[in-house]
């Protein structure tokens, strides 16, 4: 996934999300709620720093939050 690799010098320009996992791979939801802290904290730092956030961040953010949106219907949610 192209997200996970970029990296062009400005820091603002080139979000590294290299520490992240992809969300695809993340299989329990302390784990990726665990990504998605770090992410909105990472999030918040860009935003103080350069004033702008790169909207990969944004669109993995989204990808987090569905798959644990995925997780929380399978583990529960559908017995309703």
């Amino acid at each position: 996934m192209a997200l996970f690799s970029r990296n062009r010098g400005n820091q603002s320009q080139g979000f590294t999300l290299s520490e992240f996992k992809k969300p695809s791979d993340c299989k329990d939801l302390e784990q990726i709620r665990f990504y998605v802290r770090q992410l909105c904290l990472k999030i918040e730092e860009l935003e103080k720093q350069f004033g702008k956030v790169p909207a990969s961040a944004y669109s993995l953010l989204a990808q987090y939050n569905s798959k644990q949106n995925a997780l929380i219907y399978k583990k529960g949610g559908n017995s309703h």
